[in-house]
């Protein structure tokens, strides 16, 4: 009996000390929810600009927890539109800052989408590992977590996206044979025409980076825009000739993350499940923070800079493409050049001027490269899951530069709408830069 109550005191104990080792949380954890809220995403098919809202809220949620208990870093509030600061925590409360900006960013994740059950259970699979380890420490960070994840959320629910949700649909003119008209299969209403509407995070309005206008429409041989609708048949016929191992198509491929591919089969038409072009450069975020072995901190600012860049640039390109209204390539080439031709890609269901892919990868890019330093080499991974090989560059640039090329090798957009457009996105990233101080030493950010 002696024993066995030595026996069970020593339990006891062991017991109390392995339920109060403090609660250690690794970048790979942060990017465990970016890789499950990026799975949902596809399962739940979001457009493109949706995604870029999904993936910005959350990792800002995250990294104003980790400003306010790390010097290094400074707060979006006053520097983010209306933005205002956190709530202090309760003093007397052991709380872990860098579990509660993880604990804000699943919480916030759950809310943004739709399967919200698929983010509880990866959620409360980690809640039942902390709990284990410090239930004081996990509760306090918790609380707080979620207490910021509520401050968030009602600043997000100002940005107009709940308006835009009631809002008429995008009204096709048939008169005019400049203007877009939805394309095959799906023959897809216009998507999201109202998102000029949108708060921005950073940029002054949407239209702050309006392009130059496109050439002037025309369909005489030897006018500006025939040669550019011309072009992208040429390059076509060029390239598909090759066959389906050329370097183009490959490209093409590599870059289409278009998540609403229509595939009919029969009588049956079914949509295949996508990354977007956001969610893209999402994934290039990880693999700059995992090959610098960026610690918890420096993976959140990162994944924080670079979704504020790619919302605001889905803003500034939506703008411009219902604005312009221009026609895809797709419908002028099947209707004035060859009735039988089709894109490499599937023509995706918006107007095509600027290209959503060279606006994006341009300001993404530009984030990136001053987190992690120009010619910085990569090997990018992102597509493996979905059958496509590794590309490798030697910096964020000549990445974005071959995103925005994509788009012609696929068929779907026009010269001027990829080369307009990358710039248009690399104006907007360094305006980011010039107005967001995310770090107390720029230093900081490419060590």
């Amino acid at each position: 009996m002696k024993k066995l109550s030595v026996f069970v005191l020593a339990a006891l104990i062991f017991g109390c000390a392995k339920n109060t080792e403090p609660i250690v949380v690794s970048p790979e954890e942060f990017h465990k929810s970016v890789d499950k809220v990026t799975e949902i995403m596809i399962h739940d098919i979001f457009s493109p600009p949706v995604a870029s809202r999904i993936f910005a809220y959350p990792n800002i949620a995250a990294f104003e927890i980790i400003a306010k208990q790390n010097d290094d870093y400074l707060t979006l509030s006053g520097q983010v539109r209306e933005l205002q600061s956190l709530p202090e925590p309760q003093a007397d409360k052991p709380v872990n800052y860098q579990l509660a900006a993880l604990i804000a960013h699943m919480d916030l994740s759950r809310r943004l989408i739709f399967s919200e059950q698929k983010m509880a259970t990866f959620r409360d699979s980690l809640y039942t590992k902390w709990q284990s380890q410090n239930e004081a420490e996990f509760e306090a960070s918790k609380a707080y977590g979620l207490q910021v994840a509520d401050h968030i959320a009602e600043w997000m629910n100002g940005d107009n996206y709940n308006q835009t949700r009631t809002m008429p649909k995008f009204t096709v003119n048939t008169d005019d044979p400049s203007r877009w008209q939805p394309t095959p299969p799906a023959y897809m209403d216009g998507i999201e025409p109202h998102w000029n509407k949108i708060r921005p995070f950073v940029i002054d309005s949407a239209g702050q980076f309006k392009p130059t206008p496109p050439p002037p429409f025309s369909m005489e041989e030897g006018s500006d825009f025939y040669n550019e609708v011309k072009e992208v048949y040429d390059i076509s016929n060029e390239i598909t000739a090759k066959g389906d191992e050329s370097e183009e198509i490959q490209i093409a491929q590599f870059w289409d993350c278009n998540p609403y591919v229509s595939v009919t089969r029969g009588h049956l038409m079914f949509a295949t499940k996508k990354i977007t072009p956001g969610a893209h450069w999402i994934g290039i975020v990880k693999i700059a923070s995992r090959k610098t072995d960026s610690d918890f901190d420096k993976t959140v600012y990162a994944y924080t800079k670079t979704s504020m860049a790619i919302a605001d640039a889905f803003i500034s390109c939506w703008d411009e493409k219902y604005r312009s209204n221009l026609i895809r390539p797709e419908t002028l080439i099947n209707e004035h050049i060859d009735d039988s031709w089709k894109p490499v890609l599937q023509t995706p269901p918006f107007p095509e001027y600027t290209s959503g892919h060279s606006v994006v990868s341009g300001a993404a890019a530009i984030a990136l490269t001053d987190i992690f330093g120009d010619n910085f080499a990569f090997d990018d991974d992102t597509e493996v899951a979905y059958g496509l090989p590794i590309r490798s560059f030697n910096s964020f640039n000549e990445a974005a530069d071959e995103a925005a090329i994509s788009r012609m090798y696929g068929g779907i957009h026009y010269r001027t709408a990829v080369e307009i457009g990358v710039n248009q996105g690399r104006a907007l990233g360094r305006f980011l830069l010039e107005n967001l101080k995310m770090v107390k030493d720029p230093e900081l950010a490419s060590n």
